[in-house]
């Protein structure tokens, strides 16, 4: 399966969930709390998780598409980014046509002397989901990268023989 495959599957997949979610803390007034938008690092960060083992299983015993830590990463912002487009348009619809003073009560506690409109906002939103993306990511590929403890990798690191100079 091909990266963009992967990253179009899974970013429709996690925009699809953050969307459903959004919409069930709708119901019970719980939209309106920023605090509850720690809900989507969870979301994005399994749906990324998902994306970048994904695409390391298929290129395990590829010999010519060999898994990098460039590659993983890749898969994890294009796939972050699809979703967070995905999320975004729905948010801009949201909060101009479906419940346009929604911007108004979330913001209600935040008042700050400015006029903040729901373009701002949903912009806010965007950026949001992009350094969410950018930093699981990271995250992830420390966990999904392969290992430097192999005899290959051991001659680029200095072994405690080496640093101290005793031989056992």
């Amino acid at each position: 399966m091909k990266k963009q495959a992967v990253s179009v599957k899974y970013g429709v997949g996690i925009g699809v969930v953050l969307i459903l979610g959004f919409l069930l803390l709708s119901l019970f007034d719980l939209h309106l709390k920023p605090f509850f938008s720690a809900i989507n690092i969870v979301i994005v960060g399994i749906g990324l998780y998902g994306a970048i083992s994904t695409y390391k299983k298929d290129h395990k015993n590829d010999t010519l598409k060999k898994f990098t830590y460039q590659k993983g990463f890749r898969v994890g912002v294009v796939t972050g980014f699809i979703s967070t487009i995905i999320f975004s348009v729905f948010f801009v619809i949201y909060s101009s046509n479906i419940e346009p003073d929604f911007v108004n009560k979330m913001l209600v506690d935040f008042n700050s002397g400015y006029e903040v409109g729901a373009a701002t906002v949903s912009f806010i939103v965007f950026l949001m989901g992009l350094a969410t993306t950018v930093v699981l990511s990271l995250a992830l590929m420390q966990i999904m990268k392969d290992s430097w403890n192999t005899q290959q990798g051991k001659r680029y690191t200095i072994s405690d023989q080496e640093r101290t100079g005793i031989k056992s």
